[in-house]
């Protein structure tokens, strides 16, 4: 419950920052070929009843870094670091009983885009990499998963939206499959945020 209050703490802050910027047409500097954005997202995800996690988790909040490359031919590259929370589907008062799933994902997306001589960029993205998965308990201890970490892929869709200089909401809603002794679990989730692309 903590951490997503922070989550929407976090998002609803960027966007009241973000409020309080008049988005004149002359105040937009569109990023190029060869810039890197940096991007901070909250979001909310949900897992499906299936699979190891998915029948003991269900949903929570998720926060995000990620960063994004610009190639030529409206692509792109990036690395992808999420911190995803999700509660258990029921509670029980036993000490040793999961409270929550947390899912560390690192990985690399690649990003084809649309309008990127607009204000609104739009792109379709797929990923793959690495997750570690960990369990708090009633406790307070931490249960590490037996066996060695996890892989993910995902796929998404997400629009950039830029207000002033380089500087853009970035939103986005994308499903990740979660691969843990031979089960595929399986969410959806959508973020919000901010993105900022370095000039040069």
């Amino acid at each position: 419950m903590i951490r997503r209050t922070a989550c929407l703490a976090v998002v609803a802050s960027l966007v009241g920052l973000s409020l309080g910027v008049p988005a004149r047409a002359d105040n937009v500097v569109l990023p190029r070929p060869g810039q890197v954005g940096i991007s901070a997202q909250g979001g909310y995800g949900t897992l499906f009843d299936t699979g190891v996690f998915g029948q003991d988790f269900g949903s929570g909040a998720t926060l995000a870094v990620r960063l994004r490359y610009r190639m030529r031919f409206e692509r792109g590259i990036g690395l992808s670091f999420e911190s995803q929370n999700f509660d258990v589907r029921t509670a029980s008062s036993a000490d040793t009983a999961f409270k929550s799933l947390n899912v560390i994902l690192s990985g690399v997306e690649f990003y084809q885009m649309f309008g990127t001589r607009t204000k609104t960029t739009r792109m379709l993205s797929v990923g793959a990499g690495i997750a570690q998965e960990s369990s708090e308990l009633n406790d307070g201890e931490t249960f590490f998963f037996p066996g060695s970490d996890g892989l993910y892929v995902s796929a998404g869709a997400g629009i950039e939206r830029f207000f002033f200089r380089s500087l853009a909401y970035d939103f986005s809603l994308r499903y990740y499959a979660l691969f843990k002794d031979g089960e595929a679990n399986h969410q959806v989730q959508a973020a919000l945020g901010l993105i900022f692309y370095a000039g040069y």
